[in-house]
This record gives structure tokens, C-alpha cells and sequence, in this order.
């Protein structure tokens, strides 16, 4: 398949610059949510309704959890600094974070999969966090400041849990990316273009200053890598992948079906997504 094309008018009307759907952080002081009931939810945040081209993904619909939507990062304002600096919240193809972790696993990381943290920095409705949980990680934490979003996540992974797909001690975190302290032991942190330059540059920094992020076993998995330069430019860190990776024939397709019936066509979709995989120097 190709691309869908672009309404941005990219080089040969395959949206290759802006094809890519971004999961928003929004950034607050974080706190654990628990799980509550979702009120007129979908009122709240445009583009989580038909009318507004919503569409359900095959993930959800095999699982019955609720991560599909696509919202613009113009309605994920909540008067934070950070906000003129959001993207967009969407669901990371399954297909991708897959083929992405095991590209990590042949990069000999610090250690096991048994044996490290995943944290998911803007989280979104978890879908990230729901996959990395079945994979057989230490822990998974997913970080998101947006109320809604965050509780949905939790939502999700409460019903993941009662399934019995969670095989690791998985929470959601209602906070800011920045301000998340990283937990102890090997940590692999995923990105999925969550936010711009400018919060990337503060959160590297920030790293560089907590005691168990000594760059001694800190690996970062970052989709849709618009940012890569604050990387290349960074202290500290060595990258270890950089192509792009495609999506599977089924996500593939689930994805443009849900970016053609955007009424707005504001996004686009390719087949792949650009990535790259970091290690803290140690």
C-alpha cells in the first residue's frame, strides 16, 4: 500500500514528513490514578467521536479495551507551560513497539527483559503500556498529565489485569514527563513523539541529574523521531538504531482506514514509522 496523501502538500503527496501520529504528555505533578467512571468523555476531547472520525482500531476491538481516537494537540490544552508544545495523542501501531523491542533485545542492553522497567512518557490512553505489560518486563508505567487520557489508561489497564494479559506490575501515572522521577534498576523509556524540542531537551537534562539515571542502564526507544537532532546534540548518549520501521500489513491498514475518515484531514499515514533506539552513555 501507499501512503495516504498528505494535506501538507510533502514530496510526492506521501505525507513522509507528517505521516507519523504522535501520543501527547501533558505535564503536571504526577500522582497514581486509580480507576473511575468516565462521564461524557468522548464531549470532552474532540476526535474521540464518530462525528469528529473516530474509529475503532482492530486492537480494541479484539481486546475490548479503549484505545483509538485521534485528538489534536490543540484540544489537549490544561494550562500548562508545556502545552505550545504538545503533538497529538494516538495509539502506537502494535506492530511497530513490537518489531522496535526486539530490535532493542539484539542491542545487548544492560540487562533482561525480566529484569527492566518500561515507562511509556505520554501514555495516552496506554495502549504502549498495555503491550509492553504482556511481554514479561519487571514493571511498566505509563506517565500521562492529561485527566482524561490518564484515567482512561487506568481503565484499560485495570481491564488488561482482570484478563490476565498483565504479566508485570503495570500502573498508570497522571504527571509531567519532566518531572517523572525514572525507578530504580534498568529502565527502557519509550517515546512516541509525545512532545517538541524544547520539553525533550528539559527531560534529557533532567535525567542527566537523578541519582538512578547516572546513565548507567537508560535505553530509549523514540517513534516517530521528529526530535532526533536534541538527541544527536545531547551528552551522553549513543544511538544505536536509526531506520525506519514498518508497520504489519494489519496495522498498516487499520491506520489509513482511521486517518481517511478524519473530517478535517488533518493527519496522514505511511507504512512504516521512523524510529531510532538511544543508550544513556554508561
Amino acid at each position: 500500500m501507499t501512503g495516504l496523501n498528505c494535506p501538507h502538500g510533502c514530496p510526492d503527496g506521501r505525507g513522509d514528513a507528517c505521516a507519523k501520529v504522535q501520543i501527547v504528555t501533558r505535564n503536571r505533578e504526577p500522582k497514581t490514578i486509580d480507576a473511575t467512571p468516565l462521564k461524557n468523555a468522548r464531549r470532552r476531547l474532540p476526535g474521540l467521536t464518530v462525528r469528529d472520525g473516530f474509529t475503532l482500531h482492530p486492537f480494541d476491538a479484539e481486546f475490548s479495551v479503549r484505545t483509538s481516537g485521534l485528538v489534536a494537540g490543540r484540544h489537549l490544552k490544561s494550562g500548562h507551560r508545556h502545552d505550545r508544545h504538545v503533538t497529538a495523542y494516538y495509539g502506537v501501531a502494535p506492530s511497530v513497539l513490537h518489531a522496535l523491542i526486539k530490535r532493542w533485545q539484539r542491542t545487548r542492553p544492560a540487562a533482561p527483559l525480566a529484569e527492566t522497567t518500561f515507562v511509556d512518557l505520554g501514555a495516552g490512553m496506554g495502549r504502549a503500556v498495555l503491550l509492553a505489560s504482556a511481554l514479561g518486563f519487571h514493571s511498566v508505567v505509563g506517565v500521562e498529565l492529561h485527566p482524561t487520557l490518564a484515567r482512561i489508561a487506568s481503565r484499560n489497564v485495570n481491564a488488561w489485569r482482570a484478563a490476565g494479559r498483565a504479566h508485570a506490575p503495570t500502573r498508570i501515572v497522571k504527571g509531567d514527563a519532566v518531572e517523572f522521577a525514572l525507578p530504580p534498576g534498568p529502565v527502557l523509556v519509550l517515546l512516541f513523539n509525545p512532545f517538541g524540542a524544547a520539553v525533550l531537551r528539559r527531560l534529557l537534562k533532567t535525567w542527566r541529574k537523578q541519582p538512578n539515571s547516572a546513565c548507567t542502564a537508560l535505553d530509549l526507544l523514540y517513534v516517530n523521531n521528529e526530535q532526533e537532532g536534541e538527541l544527536e546534540s545531547a551528552r551522553g548518549w549513543t544511538r544505536l538504531f536509526l531506520g525506519k520501521v514498518p508497520r504489519s500489513k494489519a496495522d498498516a491498514i487499520a491506520d489509513h482506514k482511521i486517518m481517511a475518515n478524519q473530517p478535517e484531514g488533518e493527519y496522514a499515514s505511511s507504512n512504516w514509522e521512523d524510529c531510532s533506539i538511544w543508550r544513556c552513555a554508561r
